[in-house]
């Protein structure tokens, strides 16, 4: 479907109408992008003091103890690995999913340990305690990223016109078709 000027309608909105393909375009690359830049963001310091991490991995109490060395170890570099594939546009739909499903675990953890009552400090973008601890801005801003996750993954897995997934702009450079 194209609107008067002859821009490409995405399907599945409001009135069964969505802003042109350009609009939803630079909404998928800022999405992938800011997502990208937050998970190398946010593995960096993991990476350089994974005993620091393996602490902060602990104190949440979710983990039995044999898997919080591994997670503390695992987690940062695919925090990494997703980042940078988002950054470069390669093989989105996966990263997309990792992205998501991460954030969700991310967001449920903060939740869970938010209830409980436990005073743990979040871990998220750094291992210093001068991070603070998580609260309830931090589930918020969680949230937020969980959302932009959603949306990119969304975008990601929807139907082109030519009946193949693949990035918003139409090129199907971010995956082998």
């Amino acid at each position: 479907m194209t609107d008067s000027q002859g821009n490409e309608i995405l399907s599945g909105a409001v009135g069964g109408k969505a802003p042109p393909l350009p609009v939803m375009s630079g909404a998928y690359h800022g999405a992938r992008l800011l997502m990208g830049a937050i998970f190398i963001y946010a593995s960096y310091d993991k990476i350089l003091h994974p005993e620091a991490f393996a602490r902060a991995v602990y104190n949440y109490q979710i983990l039995p103890d044999i898997l919080v060395n591994l997670a503390a170890m695992v987690l940062p570099w695919l925090e990494l690995a997703v980042g940078l594939l988002l950054v470069a546009n390669r093989w989105v739909p996966g990263a997309a999913i990792f992205t998501t499903g991460l954030m969700g675990f991310f967001l449920a953890a903060l939740v869970f340990n938010q209830v409980r009552g436990l005073n743990v400090h979040c871990g998220c973008f750094s291992t210093q305690s001068a991070e603070g601890s998580a609260d309830w801005w931090t589930v918020a801003r969680d949230s937020v990223f969980l959302g932009i996750s959603a949306f990119l993954f969304r975008q990601v897995l929807r139907v082109q016109p030519s009946g193949k997934t693949g990035s918003v702009d139409g090129k199907n450079d971010s995956m082998p078709v």
